[in-house]
């Protein structure tokens, strides 16, 4: 299989990465603004990321906007924010028809170019503010999300557990930020916020698609603002080891369902030479179906609706997620630290080592069939400091042996224990 790499040029303080393909029927343009994961950032951050996409100087209401999209051959808008380690990244796209389809094919290129520009660089002001009823609109929005974590209590589960494991660590911050945040954000601090994001944080854009890089490049010179300013170097992730003492957390809610998740410290990230070990000894304790946590706690013992684990690539740290019978919660903590304990001995078949080695394998291989997770794979590289060309991977991972695996296990240390349980009983109820 053939792999489509990125070719990456500075354009000014701006760093441009293109691959250059015909393989989809779309054209990719993507950019990933990142800022230091903070209290005083985190709310801002991410309100902004939402409020960037309601409008331009040309296109200032939510109908022109829309209108443009559709004069762009109903082009689809997107932008988030996510955290990798303590960087929190802002992402805003565009996915355009692919130009190959099109008669004006390459005034669709353009056009796509500088509407992605415009967000970035003009959007809809009211002198030195954003406009206000967008603000607003945004915030209530932002803070219904935030609420929403609540109904959803396997993903309050996960957050509280990376909160109570990462206390007083920028890591144990929501992405979505911060409900007491809110009040004090409006028009006028949001924007300066702005200001100071686009001109001094690292920027990287994306071209996906069948052009050319100094096709990209001219797009960028003409379209996004190119200056010649250096941009702050962002500090390093914290990555800790053990810290003594397993802790444990109980949070009691109306559930009927326990979430117990436990937090794990790897001393490992995306830029160690021993990452395809990490991932591998992910794979076999919970990555897959025909992982340990899946057969031996949910499938054996029917101590779990459902249980598997996943690593944090440039935090270090490995977390399991398991919904339980409350009155479980001891048995299943249990038999999850002797699946860990097995890992350590080097308990795990051979068969288990070339069914993972095959699913991560395959996992690897269909992200090149999305143009997104193409730049998802490639932005990892970025952030972590260490390019892992797909191909490299794939090869590390078919490299990786039993002692290795072995050796990854050994080096993981069961931080905090978090559960997530009803609030009936006493305080030990469920947990002997």
């Amino acid at each position: 299989m053939s792999e489509m790499p990125f070719e990456s040029v500075n354009v000014g303080n701006l760093r441009v990465h293109v691959c250059s393909t015909d393989k989809f029927k779309t054209t990719l343009i993507v950019a990933m603004i990142q800022q230091e994961l903070s209290a005083e950032t985190v709310t801002r951050h991410a309100l902004l990321s939402s409020v960037l996409q309601r409008g331009t100087r040309t296109h200032p209401s939510t109908v022109g906007l829309k209108r443009k999209l559709d004069d762009l051959y109903g082009a689809t808008l997107f932008g988030d924010v996510f955290k990798r380690g303590e960087r929190h990244i802002l992402q805003l796209g565009l996915d355009l028809a692919e130009s190959s389809f099109l008669s004006d094919a390459d005034t669709l290129l353009e056009e796509g170019a500088a509407f992605l520009g415009e967000l970035l660089y003009r959007p809809v002001t009211d002198g030195e503010a954003f406009r206000e009823e967008y603000v607003r609109a945004e915030k209530k929005n932002l803070k219904q999300k935030i609420e929403s974590l609540m109904d959803d209590k396997i993903r309050f589960a996960a957050l509280r557990c990376v909160e109570e494991m990462c206390k007083g660590e920028p890591y144990a911050l929501f992405n979505h930020g911060r409900l007491q945040d809110l009040d004090g954000i409006n028009p006028q601090n949001l924007y300066t916020y702005y200001r100071e994001l686009i001109r001094t944080r690292p920027i990287d854009l994306y071209f996906v698609g069948d052009l050319s890089v100094d096709r990209a490049v001219k797009l960028v010179e003409d379209h996004f603002s190119v200056e010649t300013s250096s941009r702050e170097e962002l500090p390093p992730t914290q990555v800790k080891s053990y810290q003594g003492e397993v802790r444990e957390v109980v949070d009691r809610l109306d559930v009927n369902q326990g979430k117990l998740n436990m937090g794990c410290r790897t001393g490992v990230t995306y830029a160690d030479d021993n990452y395809a070990a990490l991932l591998m000894f992910n794979g076999i304790l919970g990555g897959f179906p025909h992982s340990k946590l899946f057969i031996n706690v949910r499938e054996k013992a029917s101590l779990a609706y459902y249980a598997a684990s996943r690593v944090e690539s440039h935090k270090g740290i490995l977390t399991v997620q398991s919904g339980i019978e409350i009155a479980n919660y001891q048995k299943a903590v249990d038999i999850i630290r002797d699946q860990f304990d097995q890992m350590r001995q080097g308990k795990f078949t051979d068969s288990e080592i070339s069914q993972t080695r095959a699913m991560l394998t395959n996992q690897l291989k269909e992200r090149q069939d999305r143009a997104f997770d193409l730049v998802d794979a490639h932005y990892h590289g970025i952030v972590g400091g260490r390019e892992r060309p797909l191909q490299e991977m794939i090869r590390e991972i078919g490299q990786v042996t039993r002692e290795e695996i072995t050796t990854a296990a050994q080096k993981m240390s069961l931080d905090t224990i978090y559960f997530l349980r009803d609030r009936k009983g006493g305080e030990g109820d469920g947990k002997n």
